[in-house]
């Protein structure tokens, strides 16, 4: 591509309206614009690196004998009903109605209709396994978009599915998809981690993420370096709980006036936080419970959620917590509740704590179990750096992640609630056991820009530049260096490399800031050494540069 009658353009500052480095770059680079909250279109340069992505997805899918399809983003809605999702997503799912009042949705995920599919070939155990995938565009309504291409209304995913007769079977196709991601990932050149995660809305048997590396990622990653444990912070068990050996004192009412905060009552009372205890009010299917933890903790949703066997649980509105706790927002406390009280584990070791006392303006001290009814005693925490891993007990480590990958076992929900059987050997029916696995491609290219910058610009891998080579013309009205960086731009090209030339009637500085923003791993600069039939060549990772006869090019690169 010659830049001089291309689409191509840069900015020199930053984006006010966007909040991640890979997204500002990526403005900056003119590899994408924004249309709207959350929608991006790709631009001619930010298309080519989607496609390279697109391209290495593609060819490690092929190789373990995935087929691939294109399905439709405009869906019946009763496609979801069916299955009986709609529910579940909720105001996640774009919904319309054509011109009959026929209600339709965007689709967010397709399992639905992969199972459709696949009832047109599965009839037999011999018609398994099968492996079908896609790279289509996804619709979820975000409440809140944000990090650029990270977190997106419409965005494109890669989604396989398998379908096998039974688990053993399930097993072999989902460790191929498995080791198919890694090889994925490793040729992108990610920094990334494997972990447990929650089945979430997908449901099923396991679900494992492959997580990019980087410090705006929305998920907290807990690793152990002495054993094998690595998991999302939503699934991460916290079993440590320390037995104290004080004697029970008797609860006393005190005056704590404007203390709403756990901070402000350790202020007040000159006490650690380590000896508060938290009551938050929690709304599950129009069931209220009372969930307590120490002070400086939190509650984790999903594991309240799985210990009550809803699918969510919210916060309860401030008029909610007032009507339950008879006093103002900041002083709930267990005592006199007259709705279901869980303790998380570690609480339930502690004596003599602080909790607010349903009355405004005060708290008891001295707190202890029997002092209240309690419903649930579980681990309903998130785990902290300080706790301790719980398979071997070593020091925990706290990473962010972007979720660039994962894979799900479904096992027969799917077919189950579809109604697609085959026959076995017996002529028995049976549920064939479903594997899922997406892939976010516009993540995996913000994700690798968040690891892969400097103060430059962006700094690609050839494996997905747009381009492998970047040439620039220093005087484009000297007949050597144009004749010389032509030469450069068809031999390059016919050898088969991708090859950009900045031929435009530029200032040599602003073309070589370009160069360094955009990004391409290899820069050739045609200069006055033109005559002299050499160039200049810099590495764009290490910045090192080298002069060198135009004969010595295929060498050197």
């Amino acid at each position: 591509m010659k830049l001089s009658n291309s689409y191509f353009f840069t900015l020199k500052e930053n984006v006010k309206d966007e909040e991640s480095l890979s997204a500002n770059l990526l403005v900056r680079a003119g590899m994408i614009k924004k249309a709207g909250s959350g929608i991006y279109t790709f631009l001619p340069l930010g298309l080519k690196v989607l496609t390279k992505i697109q391209g290495i997805v593609r060819k490690e899918m092929n190789n373990i004998d995935s087929q691939e399809l294109l399905m439709p983003s405009l869906l019946p809605e009763e496609v979801y009903v069916n299955s009986g999702r709609r529910e579940v997503f909720g105001n996640d799912m774009f919904g319309l109605s054509d011109r009959f009042d026929r209600k339709y949705v965007l689709g967010p995920t397709h399992e639905e209709m992969f199972v459709n599919v696949a009832k047109d070939v599965i009839k037999s155990y011999k018609d398994m396994p099968l492996s079908l995938y896609q790279m289509a565009n996804k619709y979820r309504d975000e409440p809140r978009s944000r990090y650029g291409l990270i977190r997106t209304r419409e965005f494109i995913m890669k989604d396989a599915y398998t379908f096998d007769r039974n688990l053993d079977d399930l097993d072999v196709a989902y460790h191929k998809m498995f080791d198919a991601y890694k090889k994925i990932f490793d040729q992108i050149g990610l920094d990334y981690r494997i972990v447990k995660a929650s089945t979430g809305a997908m449901g099923g048997l396991l679900s494992e993420e492959f997580q990019a590396v980087c410090d705006i990622g929305e998920d907290v990653l807990v690793l152990c370096d002495n054993c094998d444990l690595a998991t999302n912070i939503e699934i991460c068990e916290c079993n440590s709980k320390e037995e104290s050996n004080e004697k029970e004192l008797d609860h006393e009412l005190v005056e704590t006036k404007g203390t709403r905060t756990i901070e402000e009552i350790c202020n007040f009372l000159n006490i650690n936080s380590k000896i508060t205890v938290k009551t938050l009010i929690y709304k599950a299917d129009d069931k209220f419970y009372a969930c307590l933890v120490r002070g400086d903790r939190e509650v984790n949703e999903l594991k309240l959620s799985r210990l009550l066997g809803v699918n969510e649980v919210v916060l309860a509105l401030p008029e909610e917590d007032e009507k339950i706790t008879k006093a103002e927002v900041g002083f709930a406390g267990p005592i006199g509740l007259d709705i279901p009280v869980i303790v998380d584990l570690e609480v339930s070791g502690m004596k003599n704590f602080i909790v607010g006392a349903n009355k405004t303006d005060y708290h008891y001290k001295n707190v202890n179990l029997r002092d209240f009814e309690v419903y649930k005693i579980a681990d309903i925490r998130n785990v902290c750096e300080d706790d301790n891993c719980p398979v071997c007990g070593s020091k925990l480590t706290f990473k962010k992640g972007i979720e660039v990958g994962n894979t799900f076992k479904l096992g027969t929900k799917y077919c189950e609630s579809l109604n697609l059987q085959y026959s076995d050997e017996n002529n028995s029916l049976n549920y064939p056991y479903m594997g899922c696995y997406g892939i976010g491609i516009a993540r995996i290219l913000s994700a690798y820009i968040e690891q892969n910058n400097d103060e430059d610009g962006i700094i690609f891998n050839k494996s997905i530049a747009p381009y492998d080579v970047h040439i620039v013309v220093v005087n484009i009205k000297d007949e050597n260096q144009m004749n010389l960086a032509n030469s450069l731009y068809n031999s390059l090209t016919d050898k088969g490399l991708d090859v950009i030339m900045d031929d435009r009637d530029e200032r040599v500085g602003v073309k070589f800031n370009d160069a360094d923003l955009i990004g391409m791993p290899i820069r050739i600069t045609v200069g006055r050494d033109a005559v002299d039939n050499k160039i200049e060549v810099k590495d764009r990772r290490t910045k090192e540069t080298n002069i060198i006869e135009v004969s010595e090019l295929d060498n050197f690169l």
